[in-house]
């Protein structure tokens, strides 16, 4: 399975041993309810998938690197018990209880979440004295003498052989107590994820022209080279870092995320032509409508190469309007719902604006660290509670500072700011749908209905937050090349379907 696939596929499970019959009963007793097993190569987003399903779902995670425990972290250290049996008092050996259920435990009382996600890591990569105690969890969902509380799903993660040394192979008998997926890696599907996450316009670019360079780990003599998924997301991250920094992007800094020095070498060579590209082509001009005759025939007789990395370029601007107005729609929508919360306060209480602003700060502070604390938020989510809260600090100093003492004034005060807010953001809408339509009408006068266009309008359909924005806002362009490729698609088919057709007559 791609990484999609086994997304939906673990998601699944985990609704399926939740499920509850009308007695509050799993329907699928925990006896039945197989550990996952996820076997696939390092670095792919194995733990990334587990903190998505985990946040989907409204569950607990407790995710651990199991290769980091010792048999006495994992089981619990051993302590001495007195018992009686048939008169006659004996010593016998218990054990504390194992820091990994503890921490299951621990989860369930910091969060209020009854049920949960326990991952563990590198499973199968246990040193001698731990394999036994894995063997027993996966097998009877133990450590010790302590059992992981109901409504908390087992899944475990492990590397075939030949990417670790150190695997160890799982028998039979517990193979057959677990669900086994196999995981491979898939540059088409990553993609969605890094558009979503919002990597780095030049690793996008790159990968659109190397797709081969995605996902590589290769033996030499000097050892193992390997690129992953994790290097990438990772490599964008520094790039925008050291971007924001004005800090040089050398060869030495990309080989610290790519450890395969041809790839990284060739990765360095393309972000310098990227950045270069980017003043050639002056991006903003295009984005305008104001692109210069001169731009269109340099670009008309580029390389392929070229031609794709300006696509990437305009791509990659339109990607972070549209994620941008995303953001934003998203924020107002959630300050609007708190609003009216504000609002309710002011009409039925007779406390004043200032007190019932710290009020009602107070309460979503706490609602936003209870969500962070049991794992609920995304980066984004997170983003848009922290512009929240200080809007409404930022309400609650404006109404002390304009000395708004009735509840009526104070929130006519708010209601004028965020009118104001929700004013930027249609300006921004209509200046982002501008921008998109001026992409379209360069690219057509530029190469006409060619290659590239079907290009630009592929990524754009894979782009979450641009369909998102297309979908909300509309794009006659982009409307009327879908159909047009649609129709030629199916043109094709049909030409290719005749062709067969006389072969057999």
């Amino acid at each position: 399975m791609n990484i999609k696939e086994c997304k939906i596929e673990i998601k699944n499970t985990i609704q399926a041993y939740l499920n509850k019959d009308e007695f509050g009963a799993y329907r699928i007793p925990v006896k039945h309810q197989r550990p996952i097993l996820l076997m696939g190569p390092p670095g792919i987003g194995k733990t990334a998938i587990m903190e998505q399903i985990a946040r989907e779902c409204e569950i607990g995670l407790v995710s651990y690197t199991i290769t980091h425990h010792t048999r006495q972290s994992a089981i619990g250290l051993p302590k001495i018990e007195k018992r009686s049996f048939q008169g006659i008092e004996y010593s016998v050996t218990e054990y504390t209880m194992s820091e990994i259920i503890a921490s299951v435990f621990e989860k369930m009382k910091n969060t209020g979440l009854k049920e949960g996600i326990l991952f563990l890591d590198e499973i199968n990569c246990v040193s001698e004295t731990l394999a036994p105690t894995m063997l027993q969890f996966l097998q009877n969902k133990t450590f010790g003498n302590h059992s992981i509380p109901e409504g908390w799903i087992v899944v475990g993660a492990g590397n075939p052989p030949e990417y670790n040394r150190s695997v160890r192979e799982f028998d039979i008998v517990t193979l057959d107590r677990v669900k086994r997926i196999e995981l491979r890696e898939d540059y088409g599907v990553w993609k969605e994820y890094a558009y979503i996450q919002k990597l780095h316009g030049s690793i996008l670019s790159y990968l659109e022209i190397k797709k081969n360079n995605f996902y590589v780990i290769e033996m030499s003599v000097d050892g193992k080279q390997f690129v992953t998924a994790r290097g990438w997301e990772d490599l964008s991250q520094i790039l925008y870092a050291y971007e924001e920094l004005h800090l040089p992007v050398t060869e030495e800094v990309v080989r610290g995320y790519l450890q395969h020095p041809k790839i990284a070498k060739d990765f360095a060579n393309y972000y310098e032509l990227f950045l270069k590209y980017q003043k050639d082509y002056q991006v903003q001009d295009i984005l305008d409508g104001k692109a210069e005759e001169h731009l269109k025939r340099q670009l008309r007789t580029a390389g392929f190469d070229e031609r794709l990395s300006v696509l990437s370029l305009l791509l990659d601007r339109l990607s972070s309007d549209f994620y941008e107005t995303y953001q934003t729609g998203e924020y107002l929508k959630r300050l609007h719902t708190i609003l009216k919360e504000v609002k309710e306060y002011f009409t039925n209480t007779y406390m004043e604006p200032d007190v019932i602003m710290a009020d009602m700060i107070t309460q979503k502070e706490k609602e936003f660290e209870d969500k962070k604390s049991a794992g609920l938020l995304d980066r984004l989510q997170n983003k848009i509670w922290n512009q929240i809260i200080l809007k409404l600090y930022y309400f609650k100093e404006q109404i002390l500072l304009n000395r708004l003492k009735e509840n009526d004034s104070a929130f006519s005060y708010i209601k004028m700011e965020f009118d104001a807010m929700v004013q930027d953001y249609q300006n921004k809408i209509i200046e982002t749908s501008s921008s998109l339509e001026n992409s379209f009408v360069f690219l057509e006068d530029t190469f006409g209905e060619s290659q590239e266009l079907v290009v630009f309008l592929t990524e754009l359909t894979g782009n979450f937050y641009s369909m998102h924005f297309i979908g909300e806002h509309g794009s006659e362009h982009y409307v009327k090349h879908n159909q047009s490729l649609l129709f030629s698609e199916t043109k094709q088919e049909l030409l290719k379907e005749i062709d067969e057709l006389k072969l057999l007559s």
